[in-house]
């Protein structure tokens, strides 16, 4: 399936902005395109986008963490399919299905099925025999509860399950009918009801001036070869206080690297990192960690100040996070508890940390695709004011009894703490066998020396 199979066609006068609606889901579970193209958030924030595929509309997932396009089938049938709109081959005339198997692993749940070629309208504009999967089986990926049929992958080729051999992301797609100065796509949450997804075009009700934005290039750890949309953390401070980070696993970084994921509901990260972050916010009992969901918890009047700065050292900006975000869920709170917006998952292979919903909901993000003269970028404008942000907090919550967060260490991650315990384990050890060996040794030489055979 060559790129040249795939034509973007036009279709009527394009608007300013593609309507975004953020809306709970219904049970709980433990222009960029210039035109109205509903995007809607569930109870899980994830962000979903209404598109026609094969004549048929669904309500998918725009997910910048991973790059394929796929629709639940008519012939999923297990539980997690239930409930939710499914595509059926049978009543599109545009389907053109190959033999090749389809398998996408997330983070959190997987899909099995087989990839084609369909007919893809996003608002106004309709691509042609546009590579996707169909998926005849789905698990733990919880769509009978957040109300989508599928997903929308944005991210790079290179992300991508399906072989560039086989077909073209929706994403480059668009973008290769795109100027350099408008190969973008950008998205904001601005409340419940009302959000914004474009493609190559700001959102006029928000800004027009992108020189606004801070523009950091997409991290690579080789250059040109680009899979997610990656950012170096820099710092991440409590209160004004500095979180200790654990080092980078991603090779060629010099700082912790995160992914900017619309499809991931949290802030993620490495577990020592996280434990520590809710031990400094615990002053006075305030938080609490789940052995039975493995989730922190936090008292939903629980006040601070978090932000994280993003970007290259000489770029970096600080982004503050509103309190509702890192503790949320508030209608759903158990006895004054509720779910920290931030928790451990040491099973990020792909960068250190994922900066889900709650993050982006405090940034407007521009997701600037390779130009003739860029790399591919990151723009971030901060739309959350700190001490706004914190009034309305406590005016919603109430006043919170908590002495201020505390650092317990400083100058060391928890993950370098166990670091050196190893290290001093190991040492510990290392002496003990020498000094074994050395016992061994004088008792060696103490009996040859007893009966009269003594060589040194």
């Amino acid at each position: 399936m060559a790129a040249n199979m795939n034509r973007l066609d036009h279709r009527g006068q394009p608007s300013q902005r593609m309507q975004l609606r953020l809306q709970r889901g219904l049970h709980k579970d433990p222009s960029v395109l210039l035109s109205d193209v509903s995007v809607a958030s569930s109870q899980e924030y994830a962000y979903l986008i209404r598109a026609d595929i094969g004549g048929q509309d669904f309500w998918i997932t725009f997910d910048t963490g991973s790059s394929d396009l796929w629709v639940v089938s008519s012939d999923c049938t297990n539980s997690d399919c239930q409930g939710i709109t499914r595509y059926s081959s049978s009543s599109s005339s545009t389907l053109t299905l190959t033999d090749q198997p389809f398998k996408l692993t997330y983070l959190m749940g997987s899909v099995l099925g087989t990839v084609g070629t369909e007919t893809v309208i996003l608002g106004p504009y309709e691509i042609s025999s546009q590579t996707f999967a169909l998926a005849n089986q789905t698990s733990g990926l919880g769509l009978s509860y957040t109300g989508n049929s599928g997903i929308l992958g944005l991210s790079f080729p290179l992300a991508a399950s399906i072989p560039v051999t086989s077909g073209i992301p929706v994403l480059n797609n668009l973008f290769a009918h795109f100027d350099d100065q408008h190969r973008f796509f950008a998205f904001k949450n601005v409340s419940y009801s009302d959000s914004s997804f474009t493609i190559g075009e700001l959102d006029s009700s928000l800004t027009n001036d992108t020189s606004q934005f801070v523009f950091t290039p997409v991290f690579a750890s080789t250059p040109d070869e680009y899979d997610f949309w990656k950012l170096p953390i820099q710092e991440i401070t409590i209160n004004s206080q500095v979180l200790p980070l654990s080092r980078s696993l991603v090779r060629g970084a010099s700082s912790p690297i995160a992914v900017l994921d619309t499809g991931t509901t949290l802030i993620l990260g490495p577990a020592g990192d996280v434990d520590a972050f809710w031990d400094a916010i615990g002053t006075g009992g305030s938080t609490k960690f789940d052995q039975q969901t493995k989730t922190w918890q936090v008292r939903c009047e629980r006040a601070v100040d978090v932000r994280i700065t993003l970007g290259n050292s000489d770029t970096a900006k600080e982004y503050p996070v509103h309190p509702e975000d890192v503790s949320w869920a508030k209608d759903e709170a158990q006895d004054g508890w509720c779910t920290g917006g931030i928790q451990a998952n040491n099973g990020v292979d792909s960068a250190d940390w994922l900066l889900g919903a709650v993050f982006l909901r405090n940034v407007y993000a521009i997701h600037q695709g390779k130009t003739s003269s860029n790399p591919p970028m990151i723009g971030l404008l901060n739309t959350t004011d700190p001490s706004t942000a914190l009034a309305e907090f406590t005016s919603s919550r109430g006043s919170d009894p908590a002495p201020p967060p505390s650092m317990q260490r400083a100058g060391s991650s928890a993950t370098e703490m166990r670091d050196t315990i190893a290290t001093c384990v190991v040492c510990g050890v290392c002496g003990f066998l020498i000094g074994a060996i050395g016992i061994v040794i004088y008792w060696l030489r103490q009996r040859k020396r007893s009966q009269g055979q003594v060589h040194i």
